[in-house]
């Protein structure tokens, strides 16, 4: 284009030059040096006409306005010398990048995974919602509940235990990954990602297999107890909902805190007999988790108490025998002395349920070795004495 203009530039100035040379002997009308010299005049006219480049050509700016474009010029190119030194989040190395998105929540990996398809692969990464998994629900999620998260995507089209109508913040990008026009459905779905599994915590659509510790709010006939459920999570409120089996028919408890849930202890079935395997190692002192229910339509709960002295021992560790006898006393100190549920003595070598329709029937006992689950424990005491 400047070639151009200069190109056209020297021409008008030979031309100039020419009529300057012919001004006492003007060229006459149609004539060949008349044709010549208003051609170009002719040119330009409609070239200006079009785009107007002879205004812009011939017009000369102000020395300010040259100093104006010229500090514009030069700061537009220290603009694009510091764009062309930036670099963006994608240009990072796999262990920074990682490291950077450790530091996201799940609603921010989820907000990231959108921006594009290299995004959405990292934070959508086995390793990254491990992490978000074991920081929130480590606690109550365990292989009872994985396998039935399995079993329940082989199986979905049944869908037996997705509530139909959940919400919350997590929603928006549950439905987006699970779209069927998306191309992470099958990635999300079939390859049984962690991702899908938190989203479907998060958002209430899966109820999990847990143990809830005094069920029905803390009432007294359950203290210090931990009862198999089914469990929702509710995000508007942060809190769970429980559903107990009983005599064939559902019961609901709403308002569940996250500190009386915990993933199930064994994988046992709550109406089955626990097979303990500590028999052999328990002695006065130590603390214990012992299976009991009111009747045999109702399932196990959990109840704590510790190993104490049997009546014929004088408690003096010296003499005691407590450790190698075959019967066991069980002393669940919540209740009072005089109460019929304070103690119950088992046997070592045929241990089985025992018990009746008043007292009720105990079953398989695990020894508690973990000093968390002990405090637990202690932290659910009751306020009074029960009887």
């Amino acid at each position: 284009m400047l070639l151009f203009l200069v190109s056209c530039l020297s021409f008008l100035l030979v031309s100039q030059s020419i009529i300057l040379k012919q001004k006492n002997a003007p060229p006459k009308f149609n004539s060949r040096m008349w044709v010549f010299l208003k051609s170009p005049h002719r040119f330009f006219i409609l070239l200006s006409r079009k785009r107007k480049i002879l205004n812009r050509f011939f017009f000369f700016p102000s020395i300010n306005k040259i100093q104006t474009i010229n500090t514009t010029t030069n700061e537009e190119r220290e603009e694009e010398e510091a764009h062309r030194d930036e670099f963006s989040l994608l240009d990072l190395p796999d262990l920074p990048l990682d490291a950077i998105l450790e530091k996201l929540s799940p609603f921010e990996l989820c907000s990231m995974a959108r921006v594009c398809t290299s995004l959405k692969r990292s934070c959508t990464s086995e390793y990254l919602w491990q992490k978000q998994m074991k920081k929130k629900w480590g606690d109550v999620i365990g292989d009872v509940a994985h396998n039935e998260w399995r079993s329940q995507l082989m199986t979905a089209s049944k869908r037996p235990h997705f509530s139909p109508k959940r919400s919350g913040k997590f929603q928006l990008f549950l439905d987006f990954f699970m779209d069927k026009k998306s191309d992470s459905r099958k990635y999300l779905l079939q390859e049984n990602s962690v991702m899908s599994f938190y989203l479907a915590l998060e958002t209430g659509k899966f109820w999990f297999p847990a143990q809830v510790f005094n069920r029905q709010n803390g009432h007294v006939g359950f203290m210090l107890s931990c009862y198999d459920a089914q469990l929702c999570y509710d995000s508007t409120t942060d809190n769970f909902i429980a559903r107990y089996r009983a005599q064939g028919r559902s019961m609901i408890e709403e308002g569940i805190e996250w500190d009386r849930i915990r993933a199930p202890s064994v994988n046992t079935p709550p109406n089955s007999l626990h097979i303990s395997d500590c028999l052999d190692q328990i002695k006065p002192g130590d603390h214990i988790e012992i299976q009991w229910r009111k009747n045999k339509e109702f399932p196990f709960g959990w109840w704590y108490g510790v190993v104490e002295h049997l009546e014929s021992c004088n408690g003096n560790e010296f003499n005691c025998h407590c450790h190698i006898t075959d019967s066991v006393s069980l002393e669940f100190k919540q209740y009072s002395p005089a109460s019929r549920w304070r103690r119950t003595v088992i046997s070592r070598k045929d241990h089985t349920v025992i018990g009746n329709e008043i007292d009720g029937f105990y079953g398989g006992i695990r020894k508690l070795c973990n000093k968390q689950e002990i405090a637990k424990w202690k932290d659910l005491w009751p306020n009074c004495t029960l009887e």
